[in-house]
Formats: structure tokens, C-alpha cells, sequence
């Protein structure tokens, strides 16, 4: 096995010397924090251990003791656990999980998913002897169901390691996960678990290969429509860790940091378990994935002496576009293969309303606006729970029967973002495409983000609709309005996207290769030239091709895209490339982080949750759900019962479709 980890052993090592440091470091009035960091972080795990016998041999004391007494806070943590073997280390962590009235599942599933054989076994004897008690039991007493079941085959340590594999066996295991799952109603769960807590992790990557041919969705995607709660979330883990590890844990970390807050315990565990292991690779593996390296991440959520040492078991700032280390190359070329071969379903979470009456609709709605007050629960009721076509049909049901306008009625009744919300529900969808974008034009400024995510993610149909309907609504073409508001290669990107010219076929395979290599060479042209280049491309193919292209990109370059569009260009046409590319990749994940950001922080970007929120209720709201959840470790629904309120949350909660 290649250790590239961050931590190795120091060259010319003195135990007797470093402990007599430590004690020079905490004698006296204060500590000598720097000199206690530095020392511990720059030498290795079983040279830590030497220090500690060398410690008691010279002073007569515990070193771990003294240094729990000296410190405080997450340093104190952080360095006492830098002192642990990484057995006993282990074995702590999971202690704490179950100790106690609840239980730490997140950290269970974290421990579990990802340690060897011989890691395992060192834990379960390491837990033995510090707590005289037997892991399993603990975490039988503490867990259920098939959780537990999970839990407890992992526990064992005796995954396949060999490396061997046998080729029918990939194809019995493939089409023995797809039986116990997307074949039949219901989950043979115990399948599941017997396969992936068994098999090798070679063996395993074949088989998610083969059942990606025979389900047509990836393992992913059948495990979170399978199954739910910590079940899942343990066998998502698992096949994350088989795909790789250091992924798993650039992911982990990047939650633990996000957001208001720090969860400092996974953190401090991350940052130690994998810092002798594997942490140049999750290093570049958080780089490939998130718009930010991993050592900025944590420079800009912790403070003193514990990001220092944090910082100095990070081991270093990565350039934003520098090349792959090979596994990361390979990770995303495959990243780039899953999404090409992937045939997500896409889920609404508004669908027809049953025994629709539009009449009756249509007096209950008037009923509700007539007189003093207005009913707006009765008004939600209808509105969030019909489909588009439905809310056409009660339209014209209310003009016919009462010959009034509807749309005027709900205007002078409701205020605020309530109104906006209902009357963007009781638009049609061209209606409201068309009606954004006039909202991100008028006035003083320009909304560029509400320009690119609509032009981005609309199909040619749609686009040729909202066209329509802008000219009809505003007696002026679209594509006028963006040339008057916006200028240069953004205006460019803007107007080609809004022909709704963009090629419809499959993937041509010479063609891209042909594109691939053209973007790569684009990359070392001057800005103007590659701007235009890649707008040839990315405004004009079509998405299963641009996956296909996008993947053989990473192999002519070794570069990923989406950092080389972050470094070599700026402002609102790095945005719409961005997006572009966002989208080529994942839909529902570009929608879930844009989602997020309109909701994360102080305030809220009101028109852009309205906008998402109407416009993919009857497309792929389900599965924005699911990527929200899956990057975010929150729920959607969660997110906007904290981010709004009063009859506005209502609305958009209907909308939302549930909790996950």
C-alpha cells in the first residue's frame, strides 16, 4: 500500500530530547503552545509513543495527563488525540458515539465504512482493553434493525482483501442487487448487506459497473431510493469508501466545516486518522470538488493554536488548477463516466391533483378572497397542490363562471413573497420564465445568476416558449433585452443560449474527442480566444455529448474543468461557464447548491427560492431534494422551516414535497 499521507517519521529522532522539550514547554507559569504543536505535528504516530514512554522514564509522569492539563478546548483534544495509536484512537471515538443517552451515528458510520481488516481488529482488541468491554455488544445495545446488522458484519474485519476476482460472480452479484432491490416491490436488505459488507473493494467496483448496465441507475441512486435513515446513509458510505476513500473523506470534511458552526469532533478525527494515510489525496480530492482548498477551508472556520495545527496536518495550500495526483485523475474521469452513463429519474414532488374540479376550484378560491379578510390557508390548499395545467384550467374556470381575473384578485389579496410565490405558481411556466427575466433586467442593476440558471437549464423547448411569451408580455424580443443589459463575451454566451439551438442527438464519439482536445488546447490560448472557444462548445452541444467531452478532457489535460474555468476567467462568464458545466454534470445538484445559497447566511435571496421552487415542482424537485440532503447534511425542508416564515413557508413547504 502507497502511504501519502502528510505526517511521516522525522529524520533523526530523539524521544529523551522531545520529551524533555514537551516538559521544558509546559513547566512553569503557562505553556509554550507553538513549541508543544510544532513538536507533536512533525513527528509520526509511533514516534509519539516513544515520546510518551521516554516522558514517564525521564519525569515519572503521564505526558498525556499533563497535556490534558495544561491545554485546553479543541487544541486540547486535537493534540491528547495526536498522542493516541490510532487503535485506541478509534476506540474512543466509538466509545463516545454510544455512550451516554443518544447515540452518534454519523460517527459510527464514518469509523465502520472506511477502516481495513487490520484496522478493525485493532480497534475491537483496543476497545477491549481500554473499556473492558466488548464493542459489539455496545453497539448492539445502542442500535436496530438493519443498521445494526450493517454495523456488526463491518465489525468483523473480514472483507475480502484478496484482490482476486471472479467475473461470473461480478455478474451473479450485479443481478442478485438488482433483484433484492429495483427488480421487486419492497428490499431484500439482507442481500445488500451481505454483498457489500463481504466482497472485495475490487471486486465491488465491477459489480457497481454491472449493475449500472442492468438497473440503468447507478447503486447510488438505487440506495437512496431503496432504502432510508441510518441505513442508508451506512451502505452510502460503504460504497463511497469502496469507490474511494479519500473522496469520502474530502466530503466529510467539507461538512463538517460548511455552514454557521463546526463540527469539531469529525474535524479533529478526520484531520488525525488520515494525516499518515491518505491526506494529499483527500486533499486533491476536496480541491476536485469543492471551490475551495481543503487547507483555506479550515484557515477561514478555526482560529489559533488549534487551526495551526490543524493547518500543519493538512501539510500545505494547493493551487487551484494544478494537475491531478493520478488516483484523483482517475476519480474524476470515472466521476465524469457514472454521470454520462447515468439514467437518473426525475421526480416531481407536485403532480395532477385526482378528481379535479376546476369550477368548484375556482368558487373556493373566490370564496376565500370575497368579503373582510382573506383565507389564504384555503388559497394555498388549491394552489400547491395542482398541477400547472390544473391552475390554467381554474384560470379560465374563474373568468367564464365569475368574469373576473383571477390573477388581478390574488394580486390585491395577498402581499409580499406569498404573492409573488402564488402568482409564479399560477403563471405558466413560459409565463414565468419570461416574467424573471424581465425581473433580472429592470431596474438599476442586473441579476446575472437568475439569467444564467434559467438560459442554462432550460431544454430548446422551453427557451423558444419563454421567447414567446416575453415578446407577447413586453412587445420586445429577449434577446434585444439581453444585448441592451448586458456586454462582451457574457452578452455573447447569454444570446447564444437563448436561441434554443442547442444540439438534441446523442453522443458522437469522434466528435468528442475532437471537442475534448480542442478545449484543451483552447487552455493555452489567450483569454478572448479560449472564452470563445469554449463558448463554441459548451453553449452549442448537447449535454449527454458535453459529458462525454468534459470526461475525456481530464485525460488530455490531467486538469479538471471547472477549477481551470475558476482560474483562468472571471466574472459573470466564468458564472455562466460554471453553470454550464454545473449542469452537464448534475441538474438537481446544480439546482441544490443554488438552492442553498439563496438560503445560507444573513438574509434571504427571496426571488431566486421562489424561482427554483416554481419551476422544478413538476420537474426534478424529488431529486433536488436528494442532492440538497446528500452535499448538505440537511434537509431542504429543514432549511426553509428555518429560513422563512408565516404562510410564505407554508407554501414553499407544499412545494418541497416532505422531509428527508
Amino acid at each position: 500500500m502507497v502511504f501519502r499521507g502528510t505526517i511521516t517519521n522525522a529524520p533523526d529522532f530523539d524521544p529523551s530530547a522531545d520529551a524533555e522539550n514537551l516538559y521544558n514547554a509546559m513547566k512553569g507559569m503557562g505553556s509554550d503552545k507553538e513549541a508543544i504543536l510544532d513538536l507533536v505535528t512533525s513527528r509520526s504516530n509511533a514516534q509519539r509513543q516513544e515520546i510518551i514512554t521516554a516522558y514517564k522514564c525521564s519525569f515519572g509522569k503521564d505526558l498525556i495527563e499533563d497535556l490534558k492539563y495544561e491545554l485546553t478546548g479543541n487544541f486540547e483534544r486535537l493534540i491528547v488525540s495526536l498522542m493516541r495509536t490510532p487503535a485506541y484512537h478509534d476506540a474512543k471515538e466509538i466509545h463516545d458515539a454510544v455512550k451516554g443517552a443518544g447515540t452518534n451515528e454519523r460517527c459510527l458510520i464514518e469509523v465502520l465504512a472506511s477502516r481495513n481488516n487490520k484496522q478493525t481488529h485493532e480497534m475491537v482488541a483496543a476497545y477491549k482493553d481500554a473499556y473492558g468491554r466488548d464493542i459489539e455488544e455496545d453497539i448492539i445495545a445502542d442500535t436496530s434493525g438493519h443498521f445494526k446488522k450493517m454495523l456488526v458484519v463491518l465489525l468483523q474485519g473480514t472483507r475480502d482483501e484478496s484482490g482476486v476476482v471472479d467475473a461470473d460472480l461480478v455478474e451473479q452479484d450485479a443481478q442478485e442487487l438488482y433483484a433484492a432491490g429495483e427488480e421487486q416491490f419492497g428490499t431484500d436488505e439482507a442481500k445488500f448487506i451481505m454483498i457489500l459488507g463481504n466482497r472485495s473493494m475490487t471486486h465491488l467496483n465491477m459489480v457497481f459497473d454491472a449493475y449500472e448496465k442492468i438497473a440503468e441507475v447507478s447503486i447510488e441512486d438505487s440506495i437512496k431510493s431503496e432504502l432510508s435513515g441510518d441505513f442508508e446513509r451506512l451502505m452510502l458510505a460503504v460504497v463511497q469508501c469502496i469507490r474511494s476513500v479519500p473522496m469520502f473523506f474530502a466530503k466529510r470534511l467539507y461538512k463538517s466545516m460548511k455552514g454557521l458552526g463546526t463540527a469539531d469532533n469529525t474535524l479533529i478525527r478526520i484531520m488525525i486518522s488520515r494525516s499518515e494515510i491518505d491526506m494529499l489525496d483527500i486533499r486533491e480530492f476536496f480541491r476536485l470538488r469543492y471551490e475551495k482548498s481543503l487547507y483555506n477551508m479550515i484557515k477561514d472556520d478555526t482560529s489559533g493554536d488549534y487551526k495551526r495545527t490543524l493547518l500543519n496536518l493538512c501539510g500545505g495550500d494547493d493551487d487551484l488548477a494544478g494537475e491531478f495526483f493520478p488516483e484523483a485523475a482517475q476519480i474524476a474521469y470515472k466521476m465524469w463516466e457514472l454521470s454520462s452513463m447515468a439514467k437518473v429519474q426525475l421526480r416531481p414532488t407536485i403532480r395532477p391533483a385526482s378528481g379535479f374540479d376546476p369550477a368548484a376550484d375556482a368558487q373556493a378560491l373566490r370564496k376565500a378572497m370575497k368579503g373582510f379578510g382573506t383565507d389564504e390557508d384555503a388559497i394555498i390548499d388549491i394552489v400547491a397542490q395542482r398541477s400547472n395545467v390544473q391552475r390554467q384550467e381554474i384560470r379560465q374556470a374563474f373568468k367564464s363562471l365569475l368574469g373576473r381575473d383571477l390573477m388581478k384578485d390574488l394580486k390585491s389579496e395577498l402581499s409580499k413573497n406569498l404573492e409573488r410565490l402564488i402568482i409564479g405558481l399560477m403563471l405558466t411556466p413560459a409565463e414565468f420564465d419570461a416574467k424573471m427575466m424581465r425581473k433580472a433586467m429592470e431596474g438599476a442593476g442586473t441579476d446575472e445568476h437568475a439569467l444564467i440558471e434559467i438560459l442554462v437549464t432550460r431544454s430548446n423547448e422551453e427557451i423558444h416558449a419563454m421567447n414567446a411569451a416575453y415578446q407577447d408580455a413586453y412587445k420586445k424580443s429577449l434577446e434585444e433585452a439581453i444585448q441592451s443589459e448586458t456586454s462582451g463575451h457574457f452578452c455573447r454566451i447569454l444570446v447564444s443560449l437563448v436561441q434554443g439551438a442547442r444540439e438534441e442527438g446523442p453522443v458522437d464519439m469522434e466528435r468528442a474527442h475532437a471537442d475534448a482536445q480542442e478545449l484543451a488546447d483552447a487552455c493555452n490560448a489567450d483569454s478572448d480566444d479560449m472564452e470563445m472557444k469554449f463558448m463554441s462548445i459548451l453553449c452549442t452541444r448537447s449535454f449527454p455529448h458535453l459529458r462525454k467531452v468534459l470526461q475525456e478532457f481530464v485525460r488530455y489535460t490531467n486538469k479538471d474543468i471547472e477549477q481551470i474555468i475558476k482560474k483562468e476567467m472571471s466574472g459573470d462568464v466564468k458564472n455562466a461557464f460554471y453553470a454550464i458545466v454545473r449542469s452537464v454534470k448534475s441538474q438537481p445538484s446544480y439546482f441544490a447548491d443554488r438552492l442553498y445559497k439563496a438560503m445560507k447566511g444573513l438574509g434571504t435571496d427571496d426571488r431566486a427560492l421562489i424561482r427554483i421552487m416554481v419551476s422544478r415542482s413538476e420537474v426534478d424537485l424529488f431529486n433536488v431534494r436528494k442532492e440538497f440532503k446528500e452535499t448538505h447534511d440537511v434537509s431542504l425542508h429543514e432549511f426553509i422551516q428555518g429560513d422563512t416564515s408565516g404562510d410564505y413557508r407554508k407554501t414553499l413547504l407544499v412545494l418541497c414535497g416532505g422531509e428527508d
